[in-house]
């Protein structure tokens, strides 16, 4: 065998048993280079590929070029791009590519693939969340996004709770993520693989919910059927009641009962049965608060905290903020397909002194109105905010009032009319001030008031102020 003959030889070898696909066309876009790899990847026989024209061969969606012809046309490495495209069966592909160019004295002559399949794990990603869906859960101790020393102390608290079966009070301001939590400790507990049920005591009235907590049976009121409650239906998982404080008092009591007893009676039957789960209830107020004005039973707390998880509100974790907005923005970078990079200075340092009355729940639905709201742009404008409040807010609290303003807001106070319109006049008043000082320059008047030009000229227009 020549020696040349035989490198090629163990070149092929090579390339069949590293664990990446490659592949490699030439300055036409025919393929040249196909490893068994690849051909698993793609679910097609080398000799379907090879000295084919890549585009009669695989077909890619309308919208995304095949990076290897990209990185033929423009002559430089493309790295970590995902792409999806189908071969000639219509069989969808997912990998994750590094392509680079093949240079020959100094010219392109071709490009070269290296893939790696995601297909396969993003089916087991589907088929993972689909089985924790099932058992009601989606959330882990990784969902919890925060770095301040008051989100990592309830975390480990938390995880301490999860290595047991007692019962859990997870007490905390509407919208600070108290159901993360819960899920949480059943996914880290011994009963991760029994069933994770919840209930809103708040969603229905008492007649209601204590036959789908207890259970009913045949004939113990009209239309009545032999029915297990959800204690039942949780056996040997975990049953999550949000609103505790939402039930009645005699209701709080059998809730009660249940807990000391570990047994349960259906409505209308005389025989207790004996049930093994974990309660993790929630309340939206503080226990103590809510034990004061007759609202959660001394005794029903004391049984149902025996571990007690109080969630710090948004305020008390400013430090978090940014690192919410970067996982709320990536999110949704992926649901609607944008590229926006960050927030401007100017709503980063609104962001910090907010005090997020809706909590985490509140930021969240703020960065989603606002990235329905952006055009072009890559960042996050106050003109994005969705709530007109929060726009007001911000230019008010930043806007000194002196001189000919207070005069202006002294008159603006004494006439009557609707605050939306208030703001607004003494928004358009101080914005042409402003400007008026600056000879009508819209980077020194931006400069001056904080704000981006892109937001000070938005403003102006929107105000019908002349530049």
């Amino acid at each position: 065998m020549a020696l040349q003959d035989r490198f090629l030889s163990i070149y092929e070898q090579v390339l069949d048993e590293i664990n990446e696909g490659v592949h490699v066309i030439d300055a036409d876009g025919t393929t040249v280079v196909y490893n068994r790899k690849m051909t698993e990847l793609e679910s097609m026989a080398s000799h379907q590929v090879l000295g084919k024209k890549l585009l009669d061969v695989f077909q890619f969606p309308a919208e995304q070029e095949s990076t290897l012809l990209r990185c033929l046309r423009e002559g430089r490495a493309i790295r970590n791009v995902r792409q999806m495209y189908f071969n000639t069966q219509g069989k969808p592909i997912s990998t994750i590519n590094n392509t680079y160019p093949i240079f020959e004295q100094g010219r392109v002559v071709g490009a070269m693939e290296i893939a790696n399949d995601v297909t396969k794990i993003e089916r087991l990603i589907r088929e993972n969340l689909l089985e924790r869906e099932k058992r009601g859960t989606r959330f882990t101790f990784e969902s919890i996004i925060g770095d301040s020393e008051a989100i990592r102390e309830v975390v480990e608290n938390a995880k301490r709770a999860a290595r047991t079966s007692s019962s859990v009070l997870v007490a905390g301001e509407t919208g600070t993520g108290k159901e993360l939590f819960v899920q949480s400790i059943h996914q880290a507990s011994l009963r991760a693989d029994g069933p994770f049920l919840s209930q809103n005591c708040a969603a229905l009235p008492d007649s209601l919910i204590e036959g789908l907590l207890f259970g009913t049976t045949k004939g113990a009121f009209t239309g009545a059927i032999e029915r297990p409650g959800l204690f039942e239906q949780a056996e040997g998982g975990t049953l999550f009641l949000d609103e505790i404080n939402s039930l009645s008092l005699p209701l709080q009591a059998k809730l009660l009962r249940v807990l000391q007893e570990k047994t349960v009676r259906r409505i209308g039957d005389t025989k207790d049965r004996a049930v093994n789960v974990r309660i993790i209830a929630a309340i939206n107020e503080d226990p103590i608060e809510a034990i004061s004005h007759g609202r959660l039973r001394k005794d029903l707390y004391y049984r149902l905290g025996v571990v007690t998880l109080m969630v710090p509100p948004l305020r008390e974790r400013r430090g978090d903020v940014p690192m919410l907005v970067e996982h709320f923005m990536r999110k949704y970078n992926q649901l609607f397909q944008m590229e926006v990079d960050g927030a401007s200075e100017e709503v980063r340092a609104f962001f910090a002194e907010y005090d997020w009355p809706g909590n985490v729940r509140e930021l969240q639905h703020l960065i989603e109105g606002a990235m329905n709201l952006i055009d072009d742009e890559r960042e996050i404008e106050m003109v994005h905010l969705p709530l007109h409040h929060l726009r007001r807010q911000s230019v008010v609290s930043a806007t000194p009032v002196g001189g000919a303003e207070e005069g202006t807001l002294t008159a603006l106070s004494q006439s009557p009319g609707a605050l939306r319109d208030k703001l607004e006049e003494f928004e358009k008043h101080y914005l042409q001030q402003t400007l008026t000082r600056h000879g009508g320059n819209l980077s020194r008047a931006a400069k001056e008031l904080g704000l981006s030009r892109q937001s000070l000229q938005y403003r102006a227009r929107r105000l019908g102020l002349r530049e």
